[in-house]
C-alpha cells in the first residue's frame, strides 16, 4: 500500500472519528466533504459508458453552508489523470492556494494522491458551484453549493415553501476527454455535446430517456426556490417552465431586484436563484432549456433538454405536455431583453458599493484566431485559438502562483497590454484583418486596494459570438454593455452606478462591449477566462496577480503543505 493511499486512510480515519457520515457536518461554522474522483459507468441516449465522477454520482454531490462558513473538502484521485477542482464564484479572501484552476494556482491532484481544499465563504449568498477546472473534465465533475443565509438573518423576499436546485448540463456519448484531445490535435474545433441534460437526464425529447427524466414534484399553491446552474460546456442558455411565471431574485450568490419573466437566458459558468408558485392546474409541464446561439456559422447543441413540472395530487395524467414558448435559438434581443433588467438589490442589509473613481483601467479584445498548426496529426496549416488582446494563453508546467509566491523565474511575464495592441474597427467586416496571433503567459499586475475598471470588447474575428467572462477571487459590478465599439468618452455616461449587477461571469454580447468594475482587496493570483470551454482551451484567458497590502490582513496566506506537487 502506497504512502498517499495511506494517507488517504488517515484522512477518512479523522473525519470518520468527527462522526462524519458522508454528507456534510457542521460544527458551528465549519463542514467537512469527502469527495472521490472514480470511473462509473451511466446509461444515456440508448448507451452506456464509463466516466469520471466525484462519488460515483452525476451531477456530483451538492455542498450545503451558510454565510461566512468554512468548508473543507478532501478530494481523493483514483481515477486516471490529473484533476483540479474549482469553487466557482467563492472569493476565497486571501486563499488562492484553494482556488482550483490547474496550472494557475495549482498543479493537479495526481491519480492516487489527495488534497484537502478550504473553502472561505464571505459575503456569497445564494448559488453557487463547484467542477474541475482541468482539460474538459468538468462535463462530468460538477456539482452545486448552496449558501443559505447566515444565521439570525433571512432572504430578502417571503421564504419559500421548498427550494430545488437544478443543473442543465452537456452530454457527450464518447469520452469528454478525447474530444478536446482530438480537437487539439487536429487543430480543428471540437464535437459538439450529443444532448443537453437536466439534474444529468436529457429528458423526453431524446431516445432512451423517458423513464428517467428528472421530475419536479410540487404542491399546488406553494412557491419554490429553484437554484438553476448552467454547467453546459459550450452553449448559453433559454430556460423556463411551461404555463408558470419566473421570478429571479438572485444571481451569482448576490441578490438582484426581483424580475417577473417567462424566461431567462444564462450562460455557461452563471447560477440563478428563482421562485416559482404552483399556481396552475394540477398536471404535468415541461422544464425547458435550449441553446441560445446567434453568432452565424457557429456549431452548437440544437437539441432541448426537458424534466417536468409535476403537481402533487389525484388527477389524470395529460396525453401531451406542454412546452415553455422559449425564444429560438438566434433571438439576440430576447436574450437582450432579459440581461438588460438585471440589477442589484441595492438594499440597507444587501448595498451596492461601485467604485466611483477608477485607478487602473484595462481595455480587452475577445477574439477568436488562428496559430500555426505543425504537428503531424493536424488537418490543416491553422489551428484554432483564440486571444485576450490579441495573446493566446499558453499555460506552463509549474502554477503561476507557486511561480510568484516562490519567485520562480521564466513562468510568466508580467506584460499583458492594458489595451489593443491594434486598433481597428472590432465589430465591422473582417475579412481583410489579420487573423493571427501569438501564445504568452502574460499577466496584469494589480496593488492591493485599487479600484479596477476592465472593459472587455467583443470582435469579429472569424466570427461574431457571445462570450461569458468568469473572473477568480472576485464579484464585480457590471456597470455598462453595449453593441458595437466601446466609446470611452461617451459610453460611461451611460454607465448604472447605482444599482448595477454584483455577478462574477458576464455575458458578453456578440459584436459589443461589457464594463466591469471592482476593487482590488484579494491578493493572489487570479484567472480570468471565457467559460465557453473550448475558447478557454484555445487560449482566451489571462491572470490577474493582486500584490499583498501593507498588513497581515491584506496578504496571501502561506500556502498548505499539501499542495500537489508540479514534478
Amino acid at each position: 500500500m502506497g504512502i498517499s493511499r495511506l494517507g488517504f486512510i488517515a484522512g477518512l480515519i479523522w473525519f470518520m472519528a468527527m462522526d462524519w457520515q458522508g454528507l456534510s457536518m457542521a460544527q458551528s461554522n465549519v463542514h467537512h466533504y469527502n469527495f472521490v474522483l472514480q470511473n462509473a459507468q451511466f446509461t444515456r441516449l440508448c448507451e452506456t459508458k464509463t466516466m469520471l465522477t466525484v462519488n460515483g454520482s452525476f451531477p456530483g454531490p451538492t455542498i450545503h453552508a451558510r454565510r461566512g462558513d468554512t468548508i473543507y473538502v478532501n478530494v481523493h484521485n483514483e481515477g486516471d489523470y490529473g484533476v483540479t477542482i474549482h469553487w466557482h464564484g467563492v472569493k476565497q479572501p486571501r486563499n488562492p492556494w484553494s482556488d482550483g484552476p490547474e496550472n494557475i494556482t495549482q498543479c493537479p491532484i495526481q491519480p492516487g494522491k489527495n488534497f484537502t481544499y478550504e473553502i472561505i465563504l464571505s459575503d456569497e449568498e445564494g448559488t453557487l458551484w463547484w467542477h474541475a477546472h482541468s482539460d474538459w473534465t468538468r462535463a462530468t465533475v460538477h456539482g452545486a453549493i448552496v449558501i443559505s443565509p447566515a444565521r439570525g438573518t433571512t432572504y430578502p423576499f417571503p421564504a419559500p415553501y421548498a427550494e430545488q436546485t437544478i443543473i442543465i448540463g452537456s452530454w457527450f456519448k464518447g469520452d469528454v476527454k478525447a474530444v478536446i484531445d482530438e480537437a487539439l490535435a487536429t487543430g480543428g474545433g471540437p464535437n459538439i455535446s450529443n444532448s443537453l441534460t437536466i439534474n444529468g437526464q436529457p429528458g423526453d425529447l431524446y431516445p432512451c430517456s423517458k423513464e428517467n427524466t428528472y421530475r419536479l414534484k410540487v404542491n399546488s399553491g406553494r412557491t419554490y426556490l429553484l437554484r438553476v446552474i448552467n454547467a453546459v460546456m459550450n452553449e448559453e442558455q433559454f430556460f423556463g417552465i411551461a404555463g408558470h411565471s419566473l421570478t429571479v431574485v438572485g444571481q451569482d450568490a448576490a441578490y438582484i431586484k426581483p424580475i417577473t419573466t417567462n424566461y431567462i437566458m444564462i450562460t455557461p459558468g452563471q447560477t440563478m436563484d428563482i421562485l416559482v408558485t404552483a399556481n396552475q392546474p394540477r398536471s404535468y409541464y415541461y422544464i425547458a432549456s435550449q441553446s441560445f446561439a446567434d453568432g452565424a456559422g457557429i456549431a452548437f447543441d440544437e437539441t432541448t433538454t426537458t424534466a417536468i413540472f409535476q403537481y402533487n395530487g389525484n388527477y389524470r395524467r395529460p396525453s401531451a405536455i406542454p412546452l415553455p414558448v422559449l425564444p429560438v435559438f438566434n433571438d439576440t434581443a430576447a436574450a437582450e431583453n432579459y440581461t438588460s433588467r438585471v440589477r442589484g438589490l441595492a438594499s440597507r442589509d444587501h448595498p451596492v458599493n461601485v467604485p466611483q473613481t477608477i485607478n487602473r483601467h484595462l481595455y480587452i479584445t475577445i477574439a477568436l484566431n488562428f496559430l500555426p498548426c505543425t504537428e503531424a496529426t493536424c488537418t490543416g496549416p491553422n489551428r484554432l485559438a483564440a486571444s485576450m488582446n490579441n495573446v493566446s494563453f499558453a499555460a506552463k508546467p509549474i502554477d503561476i502562483l507557486q511561480a510568484y509566491y516562490r519567485s520562480i523565474n521564466g513562468v510568466f511575464d508580467a506584460d499583458f497590454p492594458r489595451e489593443p495592441q491594434k486598433y481597428f474597427n472590432f465589430t465591422g467586416n473582417m475579412t481583410s484583418i489579420n487573423v493571427a496571433t501569438a501564445r504568452g503567459t502574460k499577466v496584469t499586475m494589480l496593488n492591493y486596494g485599487e479600484a479596477v475598471e476592465i472593459v472587455f470588447q467583443g470582435t469579429n474575428l472569424l466570427a461574431e459570438m457571445n462570450h461569458p467572462i468568469h473572473l477568480h477571487g472576485f464579484s464585480f459590478y457590471l456597470v455598462g454593455h453595449g453593441k458595437g465599439n466601446f466609446n470611452n468618452k461617451t459610453d460611461p455616461k451611460s454607465y448604472n452606478l447605482i444599482d448595477p449587477p454584483e455577478i462574477n461571469t458576464v455575458a458578453l454580447p456578440r459584436s459589443g462591449w461589457a464594463a466591469i468594475r471592482f476593487v482590488a482587496n484579494n491578493p493572489g493570483v487570479w484567472f480570468i477566462h471565457c467559460h465557453l470551454e473550448k475558447h478557454t482551451s484555445w487560449g482566451m484567458d489571462t491572470v490577474l496577480i493582486v500584490r499583498n497590502g501593507r498588513t497581515r490582513a491584506q496578504s496571501m496566506r502561506r500556502p498548505p503543505a499539501t499542495l500537489p506537487s508540479c514534478s
